[in-house]
C-alpha cells in the first residue's frame, strides 16, 4: 500500500538541516581550541612517547631481572598499604578535632596548614639537614644530652623508608585533613544532638553517625590519595635519594634512577609497570563516585 505525504509534510522531510553554526557554538569552540591544544600537547604527547618508547619486550625482561625494581616495587606496596592508611586514618580523626569551634584550635590549624601550604623542597631539605649524622640539629641534641654520637639516620633502609613515609603524611596530612572537615561539617548537627539526649558515648556518636555520613568520602579520598602517590618521587628523592644502595626506590624515583644512568627504555618500563596498581584505583574510585 503507498503512503503520500501531504505538501508540508514532504517540505519537512526534503528539507536539509542548517550546516552553520550559530556564534555561540563558535565562540565555544575557538574557547575550547586552546585547551585541547595545551591537553593534547602536555598529555596526550607525553603518555604516547613513553608508551612508545616502553614498546620493547627486551625492557621489561632487562627491569625484572633488576633487584632494585623488585625492591623499588615492594617499597610501593609498603608506602600504600601502611603509609596511606596510616595518613588517612589520622587526618579522619584530626579533622574531628579542628572542626570544634574554639579560638585558640583555628590558631592551631594555622600552623597545622603550614607544612602542606609551602613548596615540597625546602621543606623536606630541611628535614634531610636536621637528620644530618655530622651536623644536624637532632645529632647535635642527643649528644648535648647524652655526650653520645647520634646515629647516621639514613644509613639504614628500613628507618629510611619509614622516615620518607613519615615525612609524605607530615606533607600531606592538612590537605586530607581539610577534605574531611568538610565532609564533617556536611552532618546535620542534629542528629548529634539527638544522640546526646539518648546517652551516647563518642564512639557511638562517630560509628552510628560521622562514619555511616563519611565512608563513601573517606573511601574515595583514600583511592585518590593512593594514585597520587605512585606518581609522587619528593617524600623520598629529596629525603633518601633513593639511598642507601638504592634500597629506598620506589617506582616512581626507579624511573628516575634510570634516566639518570641514560637508560631511557627502562626508566619508561618502570613507569608503566606502576599502571596495574593504578587502572584498579581509578577503577575502584570512578565506581563509587558514579553510585
Amino acid at each position: 500500500m503507498a503512503i503520500t505525504l501531504s505538501a508540508p509534510d514532504k517540505a519537512i522531510a526534503v528539507a536539509p538541516p542548517n550546516p552553520r553554526l550559530t556564534m555561540p557554538q563558535v565562540w565555544g569552540i575557538v574557547m575550547l581550541a586552546p585547551y585541547l591544544l595545551v591537553f593534547l600537547a602536555f598529555v596526550v604527547y607525553p603518555v604516547g612517547y613513553g608508551l612508545w618508547l616502553a614498546r620493547q619486550p627486551a625492557s621489561y625482561v632487562a627491569l625484572f631481572n633488576d633487584p632494585i625494581f623488585a625492591r623499588a616495587a615492594v617499597n610501593t606496596l609498603i608506602f600504600l598499604v601502611l603509609g596511606i592508611n596510616f595518613k588517612m586514618l589520622i587526618a579522619l580523626f584530626l579533622s574531628g578535632f579542628f572542626v570544634q569551634q574554639r579560638g585558640w584550635i583555628r590558631w592551631l590549624s594555622v600552623i597545622f596548614i603550614l607544612p602542606w601550604a609551602v613548596p615540597s623542597i625546602p621543606t623536606i631539605l630541611s628535614v634531610r639537614f636536621m637528620f644530618n649524622p655530622e651536623w644536624g640539629v637532632i645529632n647535635q641534641l642527643i649528644f648535648q644530652f647524652t655526650g653520645d654520637d647520634g646515629p647516621n639516620w639514613l644509613n639504614d633502609p628500613a628507618i629510611a623508608l619509614t622516615m620518607a613515609i613519615g615525612v609524605h603524611i607530615w606533607k600531606s596530612l592538612p590537605f586530607w585533613t581539610l577534605i574531611l572537615m568538610t565532609g564533617r561539617l556536611a552532618i546535620s548537627n542534629d542528629l548529634f544532638e539527638a544522640a546526646e539526649v539518648d546517652g551516647a558515648t563518642w564512639w557511638q556518636k562517630f560509628r552510628y553517625i560521622t562514619w555511616p555520613s563519611m565512608q563513601t568520602l573517606y573511601v574515595t579520598c583514600t583511592l585518590l590519595s593512593m594514585i597520587w602517590t605512585l606518581g609522587d618521587f619528593n617524600s623520598v628523592y629529596l629525603l633518601t635519594g633513593g639511598g642507601p644502595a638504592d634500597l629506598t626506590h620506589v617506582l616512581s624515583t626507579l624511573g628516575i634512577r634510570y634516566l639518570r644512568l641514560d637508560q631511557l627504555s627502562l626508566a619508561m618500563a618502570s613507569i608503566v609497570c606502576a599502571m596495574p596498581l593504578v587502572l584498579p584505583l581509578v577503577y575502584f574510585m570512578m565506581k563509587r563516585l558514579s553510585r
